[in-house]
């Protein structure tokens, strides 16, 4: 276990009936499934592009990434909006850029800028608050699905913790927003939906 510290609070949804959770500083925003743009010859588990709030993202289907199987569209079934930093080169941003981090202490060539990432899941109704010292680590670590990390216990029995930057890591992050940039580049804006909370 971990030290004992100040108490996270966790989203929890269902991917094929098994309980997850991701920091619930890492959403961004919850909102209802709708239409996305297909990505040709993507990986299985992108389910297509989102035009959030003016920004093309890629979506996500956890079912399929972590379980195999499509996400069913139950009224609970969501899409979690995930933000995340990405490192960039000095040399290589464009005059316009505009990083929201300074440069690292480590990398002084290099700065952050926010991504993010939509996430299909169900049951993405409810938070669990926890302190960092009930996350349990696994005594089984293994090499596929590194980016899984403890387990939290509740009356819903357990729930496997997920580390959002290696699980970015794994989807291969940076190719994904390779393909968001060329979509965005080759088709009108018109043809994205935009979700119907965006002002």
């Amino acid at each position: 276990r971990r030290d004992r510290g100040v108490a996270m609070l966790f989203l929890i949804f269902q991917v094929q009936s098994r309980w997850y959770a991701l920091e619930a500083s890492q959403v961004v925003e919850v909102i209802p499934r709708v239409q996305l743009r297909e990505i040709p010859n993507a990986p299985s588990f992108v389910s297509g592009l989102l035009n959030y709030r003016g920004i093309i993202i890629p979506v996500i289907d956890l079912g399929i990434f972590l379980e195999g199987k499509i996400t069913s569209p139950y009224l609970s079934t969501r899409i979690m909006i995930i933000q995340y930093p990405v490192q960039h080169s000095r040399t290589s941003q464009s005059p316009d850029s505009n990083p929201t981090q300074p440069d690292s202490p480590q990398h002084p060539n290099m700065q952050h800028k926010i991504q993010y990432l939509g996430l299909i899941a169900e049951q993405v109704t409810e938070t669990l608050e926890r302190s960092p010292a009930d996350i349990i680590d696994p005594t089984l670590p293994t090499q596929s699905g590194h980016y899984l990390g403890g387990m939290l216990l509740d009356d819903r029995g357990m729930i496997q913790y997920l580390g959002m930057d290696k699980l970015v890591a794994n989807l291969g992050s940076h190719a994904l927003l390779g393909a968001v940039q060329r979509s965005e580049n080759s088709a009108p804006r018109s043809e994205f939906q935009e979700h119907p909370n965006t002002t």
